[in-house]
Formats: C-alpha cells, structure tokens, sequence
C-alpha cells in the first residue's frame, strides 16, 4: 500500500448528491485514519450503493463485495491481516440492516476485530429510494407512495440498540453531521471505533444519520437537516454512546 498524507488521500471529487452526509462522513474517516498514523495501512469493503462512489475519489485499499457482505467481507480482511491494517466497513443502512443484517449481527456476536460504519438515511439511496427497515411510519418511498404503514411492515429496525444490548461488542454509537457541533462528536466516535481496533477490544459499530435529499425531496441546506434533529433523532434515533465495554 503506498504511502499517502490527507488530504491527497481524496484524490478526485465524489459524485454525491448535493446535501448528502456522506462526504463529510469520509472526510472524518480519513482525518481520524491520518491522525491515528494509519494513512498507508488502512484496507476498506466498499459496499454496493452510494457507498460505492467512495471507491471513485478515494485512494485506499479497497474490497468490493457483494451486497450486504461488508460484515463477512471485513471479517475475513482483519482476520488476514491481523494488526498489520485497520479495516473499516462502509456500508448504507439497506445495505447493513437489509441485506446483510446477517453478517452485520453475525460479526458483532463474534465480537470481531473491525470497525463498522453505517450511514442510516432511512432508504436505499442509490437504487430509487425504496423502503428500508431504518424508514420510519408514514414516510413516503418508492415503494412506499402513501408512506409506511407499521401495521403491515413493522417498527424501525434500531439495530445499535439491538447489538449494544445483545452482544459482548467494544462499542456502539450513533452520530449525525446536521451541525459543526455534532459533526465533532461523530467524529470523535468514528476515531473512538477505530481506536479500539488498534487496541483488539473487538467489535465497534458507529451509525450516522444522514440527509437523503434527492429522495427525500427535501431542501439539502435546510429542510434535510431539520428532519434528522426534529423527527429522527428524539422520535427514533437517539444520538450518543450507546455501548462502552468496561462502562
């Protein structure tokens, strides 16, 4: 792996929607990546949708694997690698929580060695905007036109709160970037996740809630954010240290 210094680590913009949280999101791996002295020792699974434009201005490491696998992918990466590189999952939440909540929970029992970020905008993004276990009732998708009905889908899935208090896991968290304040504390809990890799105390998982404002169909400067910090997160999504191990 060759050597790089951020910020040359983004090597070309990335094609994310106007307003999206993802690119704040990777600009805080990389300065937590680079500030933790792991700049040419970091291998990454690149999930499938939006996560996977990552792969197209960031200059990695990379494995790409098969949707939902980021659990089971960046298994067998750290198991490879042992202490010789930090690895990370990238993953959406329909990617996490939908398709592969079996490797996402299966690798959180097992209290491996890796660091997972899931970025929760409550849809699959890339794909149209359908409906994802994170969308909350009476929201409106592709594949729920008059807004989720509970009654026949069920509750949003928490699956921090599942794995905090389920599984003998290092860390859980849930952050947001809806403001400078709260895009400082998610960072220190992305650096936190990865710290505990260094350190072998297993298994972190650090959701981030993120605007979606292409399908949310909602103004990316104002109305996207004001959603995150009015409805999900004292409705839904609670952000904050769920799990501390030793605490």
């Amino acid at each position: 792996m060759a050597k790089m210094k951020y910020p040359e680590q983004i090597v070309a913009n990335i094609p994310f929607c106007p307003g999206c949280g993802h690119g704040i999101i990777v600009r805080l791996m990389v300065e937590c990546v680079n500030e933790l002295g792991y700049s040419d020792k970091i291998v990454m699974h690149q999930a499938v949708g939006c996560c996977s434009l990552v792969g197209l201005g960031l200059d990695w490491e990379m494995l790409v694997g098969a949707h939902g696998g980021g659990g089971a992918n960046a298994t067998g990466l750290k198991r490879m690698l042992k202490d010789t590189a930090l690895v990370i999952a990238y993953q959406g939440d329909g990617d996490a929580y939908n398709i592969g909540l079996a490797e996402t929970l299966n690798a959180a029992y097992r209290n491996e060695n890796i660091t997972v970020i899931a970025v929760n905008n409550t849809n699959f993004g890339m794909t149209g905007g359908q409906m994802s276990w994170t969308t909350l009732p009476g929201q409106r998708t592709t594949t729920s036109v008059d807004g989720r009905d509970s009654k026949t889908s069920g509750m949003p899935i928490k699956v921090p709160e599942l794995i905090a208090n389920s599984f003998d896991t290092a860390y859980v968290a849930r952050g947001t970037v809806t403001s400078p304040a709260e895009i400082r504390k998610t960072k220190g809990f992305i650096k936190q996740g990865l710290q505990n890799q260094i350190d072998g105390k297993g298994h972190s998982l650090i959701e981030i809630l993120s605007p979606c404002p292409t399908n949310w169909h909602s103004n990316p400067i104002t109305d996207s954010l004001d959603r995150i910090e009015k409805e999900l997160i004292p409705f839904y999504y609670p952000i904050g240290e769920l799990k501390v191990k030793g605490e």
